[in-house]
């Protein structure tokens, strides 16, 4: 049984504790937060403190905290040569007090407290500066999720980018179009099938595969009668930035595809 400690109470450590909480390989020892209303509704199932000098000790301390806190947290804690690990996508082990022990534990997938996470298709990051402590993260990773493994600090900070992308862009891209679809009292669920669609197709295909679209075919009229379709200048940039990407990504394909029509 790996004990843990839980440092915070934003979104990925409230997940990570239900996580915690449901495996059998996993005790959660405590739970910190500087404001414990946060997290009363769970003191009658695990000791919860808002007191850094009470900290209970365990195998690991899990720092789920934003990124700009992780250093400032870190520094204050109570003890030495104790594995430490924080959550974040973009920030590196070195930004853990050198006091003790670092790692990364880092869930590559989007959290809102109110959406429930299966936790065993999260794919975890996990990386240790001490070879050593590795065995024992990737002992708690495999213990919530069917997917963890070792990654270096340069491919987390790739991933976490390339998740913004996939993630809050596009999530942002739905926005617009349920801005679109409503100033026409048209219904955005109808989309919804499309966009489940998509995510699926790239389960199978590459990104490059599966565009589809009149930016890939170059199909000018279609372009330029939605660009006269947006009132907000805002969404006609981001169109005309999109169109513009994807033709350059599929430049050359469209060219042989026009050269094998003049041909035929």
């Amino acid at each position: 049984m790996i004990s843990v400690v839980i440092l915070g109470a934003g979104n990925v450590a409230h997940h990570l504790y239900k996580a915690f909480f449901s495996s059998e390989k996993v005790t959660v020892k405590q739970w910190y937060n500087r404001n414990i209303k946060t997290i009363e509704p769970f003191k009658n199932e695990v000791n919860i403190t808002d007191d850094l000098s009470q900290l209970t000790e365990a195998d690991i301390y899990i720092i789920a905290v934003s990124d700009d806190a992780i250093a400032g947290l870190s520094k204050k804690l109570p003890f030495e040569k104790r594995l430490v690990v924080h959550t974040s996508g973009s920030m590196s082990p070195y930004d853990i007090d050198k006091k003790n022990r670092r790692g990364v534990f880092y869930p590559l997938q989007t959290f809102s407290k109110s959406a429930e996470v299966d936790f065993s298709t999260v794919p975890i990051c996990l990386e240790t500066l001490v070879r050593t402590d590795y065995p024992l993260l990737q002992k708690l990773g495999k213990a919530i999720s069917k997917n963890s493994r070792r990654v270096n600090s340069d491919q987390r900070a790739a991933l976490h980018l390339a998740a913004v992308f996939v993630n809050n862009f596009t999530n942002q891209l739905y926005r617009i179009a349920h801005e679109i679809t409503e100033s026409q009292g048209a219904e955005f669920d109808m989309l919804k099938p499309l966009i489940l669609e998509t995510a699926a197709k790239v389960q199978e295909l590459s990104p490059y595969k599966a565009q589809t679209g009149p930016a890939k075919r170059n199909d000018k009229k279609t372009i330029k009668k939605h660009l006269k379709s947006l009132e907000n200048e805002h969404h006609k940039d981001i169109y005309k930035l999109l169109t513009t990407s994807i033709k350059n990504t599929h430049a050359l394909s469209y060219q042989q595809s026009s050269k094998n029509k003049t041909n035929n």
